[in-house]
């Protein structure tokens, strides 16, 4: 079972200032169309990046996946295309083990780059990435791994 749903107030007021109705407020990630493959994340405040400038930004959102299971984050294609932002690795992976973790409950963070020449704002509520699920593979051959995700971001080094 996947599904996407909000951190905790607490969580989410660690790195931003926002009230418990806004909170409230705030959409889950949703798509756009029958046919689409990502499910749009939304910007919780409003914001400004300027060219060159590197944000990370909080999206109030954690992913509940099955094991065999990531969650893909690419930047909206019009914004990479118009705006020239790009998330700074490129595509944001989310492990399944991620979902819950002691460090900030599964927190899902995007961290982009302006390589434009234009200031870009953003409104709450504009669409700024993606998520798609996809299903992966392992090697029959792997050894087996006992280690176990130990907090949240970056965490596995």
């Amino acid at each position: 079972m996947r599904y996407f749903e909000k951190v905790s107030l607490k969580e989410l007021q660690k790195h931003l200032n926002i009230s418990e109705k806004e909170y409230l407020n705030y959409e889950l990630p949703k798509r756009s169309t029958n046919n689409s493959a990502g499910y749009d994340f939304r910007v919780i405040e409003d914001f400004v990046i300027n060219p060159n400038e590197t944000k990370k930004i909080p999206t109030g959102i954690k992913a509940n996946m099955e094991s065999n299971e990531i969650l893909f984050l690419v930047i909206r294609s019009s914004l990479g295309v118009k705006y020239n932002l790009r998330l700074c690795n490129q595509v944001g992976i989310i492990d399944s083990d991620y979902y819950n973790n002691e460090d900030n409950e599964g927190h899902i963070f995007i961290v982009i780059k302006n390589e434009g020449t234009e200031i870009k704002h953003f409104k709450k509520g504009d669409k700024i990435v993606q998520g798609i699920f996809i299903n992966y593979l392992i090697v029959n051959n792997e050894e087996e791994i006992n280690n176990s995700r130990q907090g949240g971001f970056g965490s596995t080094n």
